[in-house]
């Protein structure tokens, strides 16, 4: 009997010591929780239909023997079966005449804002556009030129004060850059802060379109577009690409923007014989240092980057293939430029019209596979949505990337061969032991630990689990 009541009594104490540590440990976590706890630096709210989406930029100009909106419409179901979800046209206003470059002049010399360019079509033919994606399922936005306007855009006589000068008080294009079709703003001037929000809000509210993307949006100042997202999601949630590779753009602006650097990586790697180790570099930063719920855009072309620096068979070379899917299976949303899932191996002319040639090539399937795991595996969604990129060690790290992500049970696991030569690697597997199902394939693999497999040149194997 004493014995036992010993032992309820250290029974008794032991608890009272517990519950003193857990209620200690609770006071002084409560005590810090303010100061201390980690918060997230993402404030802005995505989409909910952004989480798992893709996109594809359209030159309108190129797209169609008309280059009009009517006739862009038909290739939308193709597009849609491809797995696209955000189309994204180049910019559809007016062009301005004055300093014009080529015959046709660039897209991103804006004469005026609340114009459509007649080439295009109508305001009305525009409207039909944004229905017809919209009932197909699809979103779209319109991108943006706010850093600077055409010389011959009505603001130049009506606002000159709203525009930069040189020292000698003259119009200027965006300083240090040779972009002598354009003139630019100057953002310490409340007058075109206000001007250019309204517009925007203008698009929204009289064409329902889905946000936009907005062109070198790092040479404006942040507060300019914290503001422009608060007004816009007042009218409707709206979705924001911003041209430009800065966490800062993230926290109230932007849910996107450009992984400018993984194409950099991706380049040196495949076609400049740099070490594969840059692309670790760029995946160890993506998870350091990037906001967890900041959208990143991945991609092997764009416009920028086809028009002045050359095709994606001119920039990746036999390695395209690889690098599309691991632009398509890392962290971000992947990007599909016009053209792309034709083959185009040209850069399109930037200022005058060059039609792309369609014909049905290996590249539609390819981006159709991917984006159909992307759509339904939790692993590959964008953002806090997605999983984190897990290092998969190996015994060629210098020849192959092997990373996992996982999320909510949905596995998936990237093995890529960055090189010339065939490859037989041996990865460390053992903590994500299981029965996985190959992509493009459909063999299945027993994952045991210290597993072996061999890899074609530049060849690629995408294991998933769902």
């Amino acid at each position: 009997m004493k014995r036992s009541l010993v032992w309820l009594s250290l029974l008794l104490g032991m608890s009272t010591s517990m519950y003193s540590c857990d209620s200690k440990s609770q006071t002084m976590n409560e005590g810090i929780s303010s100061a201390y706890s980690p918060k997230p630096y993402v404030e802005l709210k995505h989409p909910e239909w952004s989480k798992n989406a893709t996109i594809y930029e359209v030159n309108v100009r190129q797209f169609t023997e008309e280059g009009t909106f009517k006739a862009f419409e038909s290739h939308l179901p193709r597009l849609k079966e491809m797995g696209i979800d955000i189309i994204w046209l180049m910019p559809i206003h007016p062009i301005g005449e004055e300093n014009r470059k080529g015959e046709l002049g660039s897209y991103y010399s804006v004469k005026d804002y609340y114009g459509v360019n007649p080439e295009f079509g109508t305001m009305e033919d525009f409207k039909a556009l944004v229905d017809k994606i919209h009932e197909m399922g699809m979103y779209v936005i319109i991108d943006w030129v706010a850093n600077h306007s055409a010389w011959d855009n009505a603001l130049v006589k009506e606002h000159p004060e709203w525009y930069t000068r040189t020292p000698e008080g003259n119009f200027q294009p965006t300083p240090w850059y040779d972009w002598d079709d354009i003139i630019d703003f100057d953002y310490d001037q409340p007058g075109i802060r206000e001007y250019m929000t309204e517009v925007l809000k203008y698009w929204v509210k009289e064409t329902n379109i889905d946000g936009y993307r907005c062109d070198v949006a790092g040479f404006i100042p942040v507060d300019f577009w914290d503001n422009v997202r608060k007004e816009l999601d007042a009218i409707k949630p709206v979705f924001m690409l911003a041209e430009w590779e800065s966490r800062d753009l993230h926290k109230n602006a932007f849910d996107m923007t450009y992984a400018w650097s993984l194409w950099d990586e991706l380049h040196e790697v495949t076609t400049k014989g740099k070490s594969r180790y840059r692309l670790v570099e760029y995946m160890a930063h993506d998870v350091n240092t990037f906001p967890k719920d900041a959208y990143r855009m991945t991609f092997t072309d764009n416009h920028d980057k086809n028009s002045w620096e050359g095709n994606q068979y001119a920039n990746f070379g036999e390695g395209l293939e690889v690098s599309i899917v691991m632009a398509a299976t890392v962290n971000g949303m992947p990007l599909v430029y016009s053209g792309q899932e034709a083959g185009l191996d040209r850069s399109l002319k930037f200022f005058d019209k060059d039609l792309i040639e369609w014909k049905e090539h290996p590249n539609a399937q390819l981006y159709k596979t991917l984006f159909d795991l992307k759509h339904r595996n939790k692993a590959l969604w964008n953002g806090a949505a997605g999983g984190e990129m897990q290092r998969i060690y190996s015994d060629k790290m210098d020849q192959v990337i092997s990373f996992v992500r996982e999320k909510e049970g949905h596995r998936v696991m990237p093995i890529l061969n960055f090189t010339d030569q065939e490859v037989t690697v041996t990865l460390e597997t053992a903590h994500y032991a299981g029965r996985y199902q190959e992509l493009f394939s459909g063999t299945s693999y027993t994952l045991k630990g210290k597993d072996k497999l061999t890899l074609k040149p530049w060849g690629y194997i995408v294991l998933y689990q769902e």
